[in-house]
């Protein structure tokens, strides 16, 4: 979560916590609307600053002018709770979808980061860098500390970890050894590893 993520969190509490406390205190005493107020200003200050921002750039109908239309008119009818109430659950949807869409883009840049730029290819009992692309099934590559796994394989030599979070989301790293199958993309945390390649890239 980020840092902006965590301060509108601590809004958002902030704000039902008012709304909840207003809503107790509706009908018992006269500055009650003190609390509906207090509690819309922590919701959603911004999303008005934003609509007037967004109308001197050009930009006229957008969700922030919608919802201040929307939230100044209930107050204006002296419905304070559907006012809060609506502004409150309308950022807590944009918490969510904005948590929802650095979830997705990290997910995509971790996918991008295993493709592998290289390979060592074990030719004639020397290790030699080539492309990928180069390396043919049954092919005898080595795979060392901190390296990503260029292609997919059987261990055929060494063991080690294998840290595979960015394929499959598990965060513990997975123990392999000989005869074990690996997966490109893959990252060899500890030993030195000789895989027969299985696939093409």
């Amino acid at each position: 979560m980020t840092k902006k993520q965590k301060i509108m969190g601590i809004r958002l509490v902030i704000s039902a916590v008012f709304f909840a406390l207003a809503m107790a205190a509706e009908g018992k005493v006269f500055w009650y609307w003190i609390l509906f107020i207090i509690s819309y200003l922590a919701a959603g200050y911004d999303i008005p600053l934003r609509a007037v921002r967004n109308i001197k750039n050009g930009q006229f109908f957008d969700e922030n002018f919608l919802m201040s239309v929307a939230t100044f008119g209930a107050i204006g009818i002296g419905a304070l709770e559907e006012a809060v109430g609506v502004m409150l659950f309308y950022q807590i949807g944009e918490l969510f979808n904005d948590y929802a869409v650095n979830r997705s883009r990290k997910s995509i840049t971790d996918l991008m980061d295993i493709n592998p730029e290289y390979a060592n290819l074990l030719r004639n009992g020397a290790e030699e860098k080539v492309d990928p692309y180069e390396v043919e099934v049954d092919d005898i590559i080595v795979v060392k500390p901190g390296e990503k796994v260029p292609l997919d394989g059987v261990v055929v030599k060494g063991s080690s970890s294998l840290d595979t979070k960015a394929l499959t989301g598990e965060s513990m790293p997975v123990e392999i050894k000989e005869n074990d199958p690996v997966i490109s993309g893959s990252i060899n945390l500890s030993g030195v590893l000789e895989v027969r390649v299985t696939r093409l890239f």
